[in-house]
Order: structure tokens, then C-alpha cells, then sequence
């Protein structure tokens, strides 16, 4: 597994991550106190360091801030903050080529097979007999590191560090684990914004001869009863855009697709396009 990572730090009241793996900047929370002047400070950083990409998610109002400077839209999330604005997903870049997906033939046959499939539910199996959902705690670490670099060649953030995690913990992430018995066989997480009552639900991992059993669908949906007993309302993803289960897992579950996020995010290997897929709480 590779075990570089991009780094998260603070510019101003935001929070960015960026670095080589993914070759970008992410502007993954955005204090409107910093614009517009940290849109220039973005563009810097990413021609200082070389970097082909800027992706940022912010409030809609901000996104004009943006815009002028060569951003483009590539999802939008009715809603995403508090209920009460959208969130605008925005993507410049800084070369040609990472403007333009791989294979957009495939990425548009898998939006589509998911939404046939959503269109046709179909009722989630019961979870097998010897298997049983439950949150892990920071005695799991280190089983949870293994299994993400069994599943994982590479991934934007280093959750085969079990350092990490238990740093996730402590800020509030929320894992569910799937248990054949006390081994540790499906991981999913979800990383809660209370203030604007959204989660993202991520870090989804069944281990290779578990799978075929709806583990992830059992794991979204026990993440999803954990989190809205927390009172958050609306539920997202950025899955990896041609992964077939994990965008059917999601529409399946009443996901919405809201966009996807061109050669976005290192992750199993290499630079993937993400898509954005979103529901909110009944």
C-alpha cells in the first residue's frame, strides 16, 4: 500500500488538505471570512507546488468568489448547509489533460446502471447468520489499519495508520464494523459537520471473500441510524466513479447524484473521478 499522504493544515479560519498523492489542493471547509482573498492564496499554493488540480466545496454564496477565477461546478448538494444553502463542489484546473476524464463512457454507464437500480429497489438481504455490525473503539485500531491496506493499494487520507484513527476517533469520526465472530471483516466511517447537521459517509472496505453479502448497504444503513439519532439531517458520499457496488449501494439506498468531481482523489492506485451522491433524512 502506499503510505505517503497528503497533509491537512489551516489557512486562515479553513481547512485544506493537499500534496503529491493526489496532486491538488482541497478546500474542505471554507470560513467565509477568508474570501475572496483565499482564492488567490489556493491558486498559489497549487502553482508553487506544481499541482493540477483545486477542489473546493463551499457554501453556494461563496462559489462566485470562485467562479471568476476559473473554477468550474462539478456538483452541487441541495441543502448541504443546515438545510439552509447548497453546497457547491468546485474544480479548477491547472492542466489540460486532468480536465478530462479516463474512460467518460464508463463513468456514464455506471451513473446510469445505478439509477435503473434504484428505480427497481430491491430489499437488502438480512445480514448473514455469524456476522454482526458494531462500532469499533481505539482497541481496534490496529485490526482496522490491516484491513484498509488489504483493501486499499493507496488512499487520500492514512487510514492504514493506526495512529490515525484513533485520532479520527477522538475528533468525532464514527466507524462501524462489520465482525465474522472478533475478526473484523467490512469498515465503513461517518465524519459529522454538526453545525451544518450534514455527515459524509466514507472509508468503505469489505475484506475480498466477504463481499457479495451486502456488507457495505448493512454498514450505510447502521451509519445512517447512528447519525440521525445525533440529529444530522442530510447524509453524503464522493464515491469512486467507476466502482459499480459502491454507486448501486447508494442509490439503492435513496441516494441522489448530485455530480461528479473530474481525476479528483488518489485512491486504490491512482487518480480516480468521484461522484457525489447525497440523501436527506426522512
Amino acid at each position: 500500500m502506499t503510505t505517503s499522504a497528503d497533509r491537512i493544515t489551516a489557512l486562515g479560519g479553513s481547512t485544506v488538505q493537499h500534496g503529491p498523492l493526489s496532486n491538488r489542493v482541497y478546500l474542505m471547509h471554507l470560513d467565509p471570512d477568508d474570501c475572496p482573498q483565499i482564492v488567490d492564496v489556493l491558486d498559489d499554493l497549487a502553482r508553487r507546488r506544481g499541482y493540477t488540480k483545486v477542489f473546493a466545496k463551499v457554501p453556494a454564496r461563496e462559489k462566485r468568489y470562485f467562479l471568476r477565477r476559473g473554477y468550474r461546478q462539478e456538483a452541487v448538494v441541495p441543502g448541504f448547509f443546515a438545510g439552509r444553502e447548497d453546497g457547491a463542489f468546485l474544480g479548477k484546473y491547472l492542466c489540460p489533460r486532468r480536465r478530462e476524464p479516463a474512460d467518460p463512457a464508463e463513468l456514464a454507464s455506471v451513473v446510469r446502471a445505478a439509477r435503473a437500480k434504484a428505480a427497481a429497489p430491491r430489499r437488502a438481504p438480512a445480514l448473514p447468520p455469524g456476522l454482526t455490525l458494531a462500532c469499533p473503539g481505539p482497541e481496534h485500531v490496529e485490526a482496522m489499519a490491516a484491513l484498509y491496506a488489504r483493501v486499499f493499494a493507496s488512499y487520500p487520507f492514512p487510514i492504514h495508520d493506526p495512529a490515525y484513527l484513533r485520532r479520527a476517533m477522538e475528533l468525532g469520526v464514527v466507524f462501524m464494523g462489520a465482525w465474522r465472530g472478533a475478526e473484523l471483516v467490512g469498515l465503513a466511517s461517518a465524519e459529522p459537520d454538526y453545525a451544518a447537521r450534514n455527515v459524509e459517509m466514507t472509508d468503505f472496505a469489505v475484506l475480498p471473500r466477504q463481499r457479495g453479502l451486502a456488507l457495505a448497504r448493512h454498514l450505510l444503513r447502521a451509519l445512517e441510524a447512528e447519525m440521525a439519532r445525533r440529529g444530522v439531517d442530510l447524509f453524503y458520499t464522493i464515491a469512486r466513479g467507476a466502482s459499480y457496488g459502491m454507486n448501486v449501494t447508494f442509490a439503492r439506498q435513496g441516494y441522489q447524484f448530485a455530480g461528479t468531481l473530474v481525476n479528483n482523489t488518489h485512491i486504490a492506485g491512482g487518480i480516480e473521478s468521484m461522484n457525489v451522491w447525497y440523501r436527506r433524512r426522512a
